[in-house]
């Protein structure tokens, strides 16, 4: 797995979420997966292709997105609903074209898209199948999140 590729997801993460909602991360130390758990109540699932084949994710605990999606919208959102579940998608679309252009500049033909939000207690975060997975966890001022990546 490259660093550099990885860093794109990472930076993206950071860069969309201080952007939109003023969140500071601060990294824990990242660790290898071994199944398909996501720590989170919902995640972002993207696709990677071209280059590079695989998946990468986000996901967030509920103290997290509703802290993070209630500071975008300047409004209270109590709990995980339809509008929130759309914002993770936008969050995801919005990382997508982050690393899709930091992608290009690294002359890597690579497109990243979003798949899909999965939401719920313990679900499968969809994985491309026999690949590692590589989370990196971090802990923000809105609650935790994990960026994972699979490729």
């Amino acid at each position: 797995m490259e660093a550099a590729v990885v860093n794109c997801f990472i930076e993206g993460t950071f860069h969309i979420l201080d952007t939109t909602a003023s969140v500071k991360v601060k990294p824990e130390k990242p660790y290898i997966k071994k199944n398909e758990v996501s720590k989170g109540v919902i995640t972002g699932l993207l696709d990677i292709e071209g280059d590079i084949n695989g998946t990468a994710a986000i996901s967030f605990t509920e103290k997290s997105i509703l802290g993070i999606v209630s500071t975008m919208f300047g409004e209270d959102m109590p709990e995980i609903n339809e509008e929130i579940t759309d914002a993770v998608g936008e969050i995801g679309n919005m990382i997508s074209g982050h690393v899709n252009t930091k992608m290009t500049e690294m002359g890597k033909s690579v497109k990243v898209k979003l798949a899909g939000v999965k939401e719920g207690e313990k679900h499968a975060v969809g994985h491309s199948p026999g690949k590692k997975i590589v989370v990196f966890p971090f802990h923000t001022n809105r609650g935790d999140i994990w960026i994972e990546v699979c490729y």
